[in-house]
């Protein structure tokens, strides 16, 4: 008896052991139209697999591509459309490259870094109240995503860095608003959203009855 384990590794396994077969019979065949002719047959046999797929746009053109791809590459066919190579079927993805540092406080969001961005435009004290907001609100956030006590001057830290040292509030003395007043304007405003959508939902059930 002839286990699976102990045969070739099928290329496209969902095509079977038989379809894969008459691939390699294919390869073995000299004459160049015998050859053509048989391909043209396994490109059948394979769509009869796939019929939900006929309607598909480019589905000969996958099966095609896929008969190249259990070939190894080697089956010398015409082919209606352009013959893959193994380097454009196997290459990697080029590697897209993130920004780290936009990334490296991430849970400030990127609101953060677009008020950051305002307030380096305006001057004065209406600068030096925005970034006292902004300031706030990166508490708030920490806190939100870490569920548990920030020290100001860590806040301030990132700040910096997000700013590119532009606003520096390290020596400044300035106090934030304490984790537990930033905690309870954030349940107070959860509450009030689930509560304007609970009565939202009771008005469209009266309008229903």
């Amino acid at each position: 008896m002839e286990y699976n384990t102990a045969r070739t590794p099928l290329i496209i396994p969902e095509y079977g052991r038989h379809i894969q077969e008459m691939v390699d019979y294919c390869l073995t065949l000299v004459d160049d139209e015998e050859r053509n002719g048989f391909a043209q047959i396994i490109i059948e046999v394979m769509g009869e697999l796939n019929p939900h797929l006929r309607d598909i746009p480019d589905f000969q053109h996958k099966l095609w591509d896929q008969l190249f791809i259990m070939s190894k590459f080697q089956l010398d066919v015409k082919s209606p459309y352009p013959i893959p190579t193994e380097e454009e079927v196997y290459s990697k993805p080029n590697k897209v490259r993130y920004p780290g540092s936009e990334y490296k406080y991430k849970y400030y969001g990127k609101n953060i870094r677009n008020m950051i961005a305002v307030a380096k435009k305006w001057e004065g004290d209406k600068q030096e109240g925005l970034v006292m907001v902004i300031a706030n609100h990166m508490k708030k956030c920490y806190l939100l995503w870490n569920k548990d006590t920030v020290e100001d001057k860590a806040i301030f830290n990132h700040l910096f860095e997000l700013s590119d040292g532009e606003f520096d509030l390290r020596e400044s003395g300035e106090v934030l608003l304490s984790n537990e007043r930033l905690q309870v304007n954030t349940h107070s405003n959860s509450n009030k959203t689930r509560k304007n959508k609970n009565n939202q939902n009771n008005r469209n059930k009266s309008k229903h009855k």
